[in-house]
């Protein structure tokens, strides 16, 4: 419990890190004040406008094709119509209805609760991500560099006892720090909904949908900073840690999806990262193999759903990958 609760200082005492997440946690109170300031509740007053709004652009577009209606009869009239601008029916310009402006369309952003603070989930698991990610690297990565590592284990000699404790305190942080930052997002949100928008049709199930999604968000940004602190423990430095999956994620995902295409794999897209984003992040995905049916107009094509599962699934072969290498190079090498 020592070598645990001094890890743990060392977390929290690491300028970097706490920096990083303060800096990120900034940008989501931003984000949460932006979408406070860019929605309002619609109420008589907005609604009457947005009628207004509606007739007026209603009147400006009839008036506008009466003109086009008028052009293209006097094009015609005199003998050599221009075809390029005109059809060669003017009867064929069709005047708009009222009911192609929808008061609906000219009212304000409104946010409603139910239905778009799921895609908001996006936005603060992918902050948090690249946070931890980040943050993940730099402590153990930077302890190699400064030579702080080398001394520790002169202390406490046990590498992987050393190795896998520094592990669980920063996960240990991360969890501190990405469960409470959801759970504000999501009152956060609530609030915008109730003051600024609509918190109606939240039903039992639909909370505990947001809930297992809010679940996974922790989980996947635990993953990133336990990748993170991995790949620094192999390569002993931040900027390899950062640089490799930098690496993975964009040469190498350039890469798959060409080779991908060039030998005509049934689901390319099954290759790219990002599709396992959003089967973790919506439960599943269905693919589309459209090739199969390529010039056959009564083929249905054949699909396939990712899940969570098979994202959870790769997710836990590259955290235990990574941290096995992790461990072995801790062992094998020398502390110099």
């Amino acid at each position: 419990m020592g070598l645990y609760r001094a890890e743990l200082r060392r977390l929290v005492k690491r300028r970097f890190v706490r920096y990083l997440t303060l800096a990120g946690l900034l940008v989501l109170a931003a984000i949460v004040v932006t979408t406070f300031l860019q929605n309002q509740k619609i109420g008589p007053a907005a609604l009457a406008q947005a009628e207004r709004s509606a007739e007026q652009e209603f009147r400006a577009a009839v008036e506008w094709t009466e003109q086009w209606q008028a052009e293209c009869e006097r094009s015609h009239a005199s003998g050599s119509p221009d075809l390029n601008r005109f059809p060669p029916d003017c009867a064929d310009i069709g005047v708009p209805t009222r009911d192609s402006f929808p008061a609906a369309n000219y009212l304000p952003l409104t946010f409603i609760f139910a239905e778009e603070f799921p895609a908001t989930l996006y936005t603060v698991a992918s902050l948090l991500f690249l946070v931890f990610l980040a943050a993940g690297a730099s402590f153990v990565g930077a302890e190699w560099s400064s030579g702080a590592m080398m001394n520790l284990l002169l202390w406490r000699p046990q590498r992987l006892r050393v190795l896998f404790t520094k592990l669980a305190a920063l996960l240990t942080g991360v969890v501190a720090v990405t469960v409470p930052a959801v759970l504000l997002w999501t009152v956060a949100h609530w609030l915008i909904g109730a003051l600024r928008g609509s918190t109606d049709g939240m039903t039992a199930g639909r909370w505990q949908s947001f809930a297992l999604t809010e679940l996974r968000v922790v989980v996947m940004v635990a993953a990133a900073a336990a990748v993170g602190f991995g790949l620094a423990a192999i390569g002993r430095h931040t900027a390899l840690a950062l640089g490799g999956v930098l690496g993975v994620l964009v040469l190498g995902q350039s890469a798959l999806s060409f080779v991908a295409e060039a030998v005509g794999v049934r689901y390319p897209e099954a290759w790219l990262l990002p599709v396992y984003w959003i089967a973790w992040m919506d439960s599943s995905i269905e693919l589309t193999d459209h090739r199969t049916c390529a010039g056959a107009p009564a083929c249905v094509p054949p699909t396939m759903e990712l899940t969570w599962v098979h994202t959870g699934a790769l997710t836990a072969v590259v955290v235990a990958l990574v941290l096995t290498v992790a461990a072995w190079t801790m062992r094998r090498r020398d502390i110099t």
